[in-house]
């Protein structure tokens, strides 16, 4: 970013942690094909998550994501445990978080919102549907919510 340019809401990352690479390409194709163009940073498991959080703690930081989109099963610390952990930081737990899971078990769905998720949504198998949750989330996550940062 140039000195003297207000960051702009484009400049805002999206914080992808997923660790399937089938559906992470799914996503990233998604997000191309919708004119996805916040850049996006992508943590693999639970603990690369939190570490990218543990990098990001203050509101004008140009890395703290926009929006979060969390699987729940991840390795090393699964999506709960990282709900837990980015809602127990004052500036994460502002920041939008969308479970985009494969799980449809109510207990995860339960779960998610006891822990702060702002969204649960169950990834559709066919590729152009689960565009279509990509291009609905782009509506309205990031397009019509008004981001507190």
């Amino acid at each position: 970013m140039s000195e003297g340019r207000e960051m702009s809401f484009f400049d805002r990352p999206i914080l992808l942690v997923e660790d399937s690479p089938v559906e992470l390409d799914l996503a990233l194709q998604a997000f191309q094909q919708h004119h996805v163009s916040n850049p996006v940073v992508v943590c693999r498991d639970g603990e690369e998550a939190l570490e990218y959080m543990a990098s990001h703690t203050a509101p004008d930081d140009p890395g703290l994501p926009l929006l979060v989109l969390l699987d729940i099963g991840l390795p090393k610390l699964n999506g709960h445990g990282v709900l837990r952990e980015f809602h127990k930081d004052p500036v994460w737990q502002q920041i939008p978080v969308v479970v985009l899971t494969t799980s449809r078990e109510k207990r995860d769905v339960a779960a998610a919102y006891q822990m702060g998720a702002n969204s649960y949504i169950v990834k559709p198998a066919d590729f152009d549907a689960f565009g279509q949750v990509i291009n609905t989330i782009k509506n309205y996550w990031l397009l019509v919510n008004e981001s507190p940062f």
